[in-house]
């Protein structure tokens, strides 16, 4: 397997929400999991930890979680299961989302978890996670896995963090599956870099830079 240039992996690092019944083997998982500690840290305290989740008991919380989260994305997105002759791309995108919760129990997935400190607010601390979860999934994308982020760890915090065992100090900052895709990676569709950047003041066009605005 040849790993892809870290350009490549950003530009097609798309959520992947459909998966082979293919294993992620222990090996490609941990490759994932190191890259992730290699991610900046304030301080080097490194005041993060990975719980991966894929015994049967677990997944079975997963899935409760999902469901959950569907529950409560679906009036906020007025998503509604597509009627199945419907081909239109909002159609193809909530049918993957729709079979992405069905599924959510058969899966391998990650919490991502970082230590709460009462000197920093959750945004602050999260600065010091969320690169990793970052480095997980270009890790993922570049050993040919497919990743999604999920809000499953923040609308079934309760379940989850019952289960795992997380201490009431630490907080759930992210919870990541992971498989093999069923179909391709990227490109991404992403707003002109142009039309999100300024230049010294808030609305000033940085078009020296990146290019104007569309």
């Amino acid at each position: 397997m040849t790993d892809l240039d870290v350009w490549t992996a950003m530009a097609t690092a798309r959520a992947i929400r459909r998966y082979t019944d293919e294993p992620v083997d222990d090996a490609t998982l941990g490759r994932c999991l190191e890259a992730a500690t290699w991610a900046p840290s304030g301080g080097n305290w490194q005041s993060w930890r990975f719980v991966v989740l894929r015994s049967p008991e677990q997944r079975e919380v997963v899935a409760r979680a999902a469901a959950i989260s569907l529950e409560i994305i679906e009036p906020l997105y007025s998503m509604s299961r597509p009627d199945p002759d419907d081909g239109s791309r909002i159609a193809r995108s909530h049918r993957a989302t729709y079979e992405f919760h069905d599924r959510a129990g058969e899966f391998t997935s990650v919490l991502f978890t970082t230590k709460h400190y009462d000197s920093a607010s959750e945004l602050l601390l999260g600065g010091s996670v969320y690169p990793a979860m970052q480095n997980f999934l270009l890790a993922a994308r570049a050993q040919g896995l497919g990743a999604c982020l999920t809000s499953w760890a923040s609308y079934g915090e309760d379940l989850m963090r019952s289960s795992i065992g997380v201490p009431d100090d630490w907080l759930m900052a992210g919870h990541v599956v992971v498989g093999w895709p069923r179909g391709h990676h990227g490109p991404l569709r992403r707003r002109p870099v142009g039309d999100v950047t300024y230049l010294d003041r808030w609305g000033e066009p940085a078009t020296p830079i990146v290019g104007p605005a569309s």
